[in-house]
């Protein structure tokens, strides 16, 4: 692939670091769900951003089976309608799949809005699910949510992006 001038060579993501980022970040959800504010409309999805971050990065590591997979293990700890986030996050991981060679020509404020509308059509994926199945519409306020997650977009790339970057050391010998 060629870079675009100024970018840095990355070392490759571990497999380890990026489960257990995952995992971390469902946990993180757990916790936040059992917080002061509990189960709130306008709560971002730092699952959902992982998840992103990952399929966009690592599409042949991180797919739509482990958003699958991921989604259900959220709707088991909600005790949601079995398979909403599970379709959330598959169309979630599935449309982060279609954009993930363009996003990562972008700078990382651009992709935060880039990926804005993926997080946009996650939500509304999963609040149509909820209004099938019989629940209530939790109010205007889920329309914060993802603006909350694409403004989580740059920290989350900071974070994840860390540990694969090179040191900074040039060499006359080694021009990268």
């Amino acid at each position: 692939m060629i870079m675009r001038p100024g970018q840095q060579l990355l070392l490759p993501a571990s497999p380890l670091f990026i489960w257990s980022s995952l995992v971390v970040a469902m946990l993180f959800n757990m916790v936040q769900n059992m917080g002061l504010w509990g189960r709130a409309a306008w709560v971002p999805d730092l699952l959902a951003v992982v998840l992103v971050f990952w399929t966009v990065h690592q599409p042949l590591r991180i797919g739509i089976g482990a958003s699958f997979i991921f989604g259900l293990l959220m709707d088991v700890q909600q005790g949601s309608l079995l398979g909403q986030h599970a379709l959330a996050y598959t169309v979630l991981s599935f449309f982060a799949i279609t954009v993930h060679r363009r996003l990562l020509w972008f700078s990382v404020p651009s992709q935060a809005a880039q990926v804005f509308p993926l997080f946009f059509a996650a939500h509304a994926v999963e609040l149509a699910v909820r209004l099938i199945g019989g629940g209530v519409f939790p109010g205007f306020w889920i329309l914060l949510a993802p603006v909350l997650e694409a403004a989580l977009w740059p920290i989350t790339s900071v974070v994840l992006l860390a540990p694969q970057r090179r040191a900074p050391n040039p060499d006359a010998n080694r021009p990268l």
